[in-house]
């Protein structure tokens, strides 16, 4: 089977789904492949920053967002003894929503699927994989795929690359990573029950390790962060000793640490921060972290991936509804996203060199003292990493052709990963 559309997205996590959407609303023909048959997925980036916040405002799906199940976050605290020190306080950010929302990823992606298809050129085509990329003359023409009805090809004036850290089309295109030093991997993993707002990314350290705990509707969700390449030895601990670990960091969790039956529901998260000296080929661009994979610190990877999104649907709109951008063109979004992710990456690289890796190695329990110290007495300064963290540099707007009046709440169509909801194609 082969078909024919103007800007194919390969990947429907949020940069995917965004960009289709913002592309869609601007009359441009847009097919999104998303390889799962469905959102729902544990353990996704599920913080939505101030920076998306008010972008889904713009789009008119504030209140619509606002109806999913979430909690928010409006500061930052790190624990310094018997008290805490606020690192970043959202609530002094000059935007009407000063937090940070824990919304399940399957929900938000649900929404923004539901959204699109109101638009006549927008099309989802979930169950289908992208097995190799389909070229002419030296310029990328599309995808080959495979989907419930068999073996096929799309071909597209731009295919736009968002599917993920481990993009095949990265990979297919030959375009060069820059890798940068991560010391750390992530295990993310569950506990039941709720928690005041003040465990809420306050990180609870001990040599060798730390944790981090996400209050959410119902559970607690929680990041294990240690030493980078300490997979196999973790699990060859086995889960009572894991169990063991977090009643040592937080005692007030040893209970609820008995409800991990085996360490199958810990998962994995290999911690990479690299980027792509050049984002683009003929007919191929990369955005989110396809073209730059970020730390968990922060949280920022899928803000700063649908800023991209926003980025590229701005400039590239106007080609795609002409003949299609040509490589000067893509390369334009490049320039305008690249400061942001240099700016994320590096003030990454100094949290791991100056907090993270020192507390990993028991010679730090929480940030340096002269940072405390400043904080604790101008409290104003935590706007400043609240900004970074929750808005970010160059935050980008709703382009005018996509901007709608607000629209009313819906039901969300999906609670758990376990439950029947589903995006339509």
């Amino acid at each position: 089977m082969s078909t024919d559309t103007t800007c194919l997205i390969v990947g429907g996590g949020p940069a995917g789904m965004i960009a289709g959407l913002l592309l869609a609303r601007a009359g441009v023909e847009v097919t999104v492949l998303e390889k799962h048959a469905d959102f729902l997925r544990d353990f996704r980036g599920d913080t939505v920053h101030p920076s998306t916040l008010r972008l889904l405002d713009e789009l008119g799906l504030g209140a619509r967002f606002d109806a999913l199940p979430q909690s928010r976050l409006e500061r930052v605290a790190f624990p310094v003894g018997e008290h805490s020190v606020t690192i970043a306080d959202f609530r002094r950010l000059r935007t009407s929503r000063g937090y940070i929302a824990m919304v399940p990823q399957w929900d938000l992606l649900d929404l923004l699927s539901d959204s699109a298809h109101e638009e006549p050129t927008f099309t989802l085509r979930m169950n289908t994989r992208v097995t190799d990329l389909l070229w002419e003359d030296g310029r990328v023409v599309g995808v080959c795929h495979e989907g419930p009805d068999g073996p096929g090809e799309t071909r597209a004036r731009l295919t736009l690359a968002c599917d993920g850290r481990g993009s095949l089309l990265r990979d297919l295109s030959g375009l060069q990573r820059r890798e940068f030093p991560a010391e750390i991997d992530a295990w993310w993993f569950r506990l039941p029950g709720s928690a005041p707002q003040e465990f809420a990314l306050a990180p609870r350290a001990g040599e060798g390790r730390f944790m981090v705990v996400f209050p959410r509707e119902g559970y607690l969700q929680i990041a294990y962060i240690g030493r980078k390449g300490t997979d196999a030895q973790l699990r060859e601990r086995g889960i009572a000793a894991f169990r063991e670990d977090i009643a040592e960091l937080a005692p007030e969790f040893a209970e609820r640490a008995e409800a991990l039956g085996s360490m199958d529901e810990v998962k994995h998260l290999d911690v990479r921060v690299d980027r792509l000296r050049r984002w683009h080929t003929d007919g191929l661009l990369c955005i989110g972290d396809a073209a730059h994979a970020m730390s968990p610190v922060g949280g920022v990877g899928i803000n700063l991936a649908v800023q991209d999104a926003v980025g590229a649907a701005t400039l590239l709109a106007g080609p795609l509804r002409k003949d299609g951008p040509t490589p000067a063109e893509l390369a334009r979004v490049r320039r305008r996203r690249l400061l942001p992710t240099v700016v994320v990456q590096t003030l990454q690289r100094l949290i791991h060199r100056n907090v993270v890796t020192p507390i990993l190695a028991g010679r730090r329990a929480g940030p340096p003292k002269p940072v405390v110290g400043l904080l604790r007495r101008f409290p104003a300064l935590t706007r400043v990493p609240a900004f970074l963290i929750g808005m970010g540099v160059r935050s980008e707007h709703a382009p005018v052709f996509a901007w709608r009046a607000p629209q009313a709440p819906r039901a969300p169509r999906s609670t758990s990963p376990g439950s029947s909801g589903s995006a339509r194609s």
